[in-house]
């Protein structure tokens, strides 16, 4: 596991554990493909420091303050000056 300070944007391969201490209601977005999603986002923490966690599709539903996930094959990105991290294509999100 990659603690959450040590990430880089750019990495495609991160593994992080952690807890959501806040989530945002999930919202519909028109992707750049044109579908309709929901989306929410979520800061997450570890012992090292906090992170923007985007809950992309059913991922918006799924999860709730307090839970303990573990990210697996993270895609991590930049957004507005501040570090992200989602499951991506082929990355997942599991709750302890």
């Amino acid at each position: 596991m990659t603690k959450i300070s040590e990430l880089k944007s750019g990495t495609g391969d991160a593994n992080i554990a952690g807890e959501i201490v806040s989530i945002d209601e999930p919202r519909d977005v028109i992707t750049k493909f044109g579908k309709k999603t929901r989306v929410a986002s979520a800061k997450i923490k570890d012992a090292s420091g906090e992170i923007t966690l985007s809950l992309w599709g059913d991922d918006a539903d799924k999860f709730a303050q307090g839970d303990k996930v573990t990210i697996e094959k993270g895609w991590v990105s930049e957004f507005k000056g501040n570090l992200q991290i989602s499951a991506g294509k082929f990355g997942k999100i599991t709750k302890e």
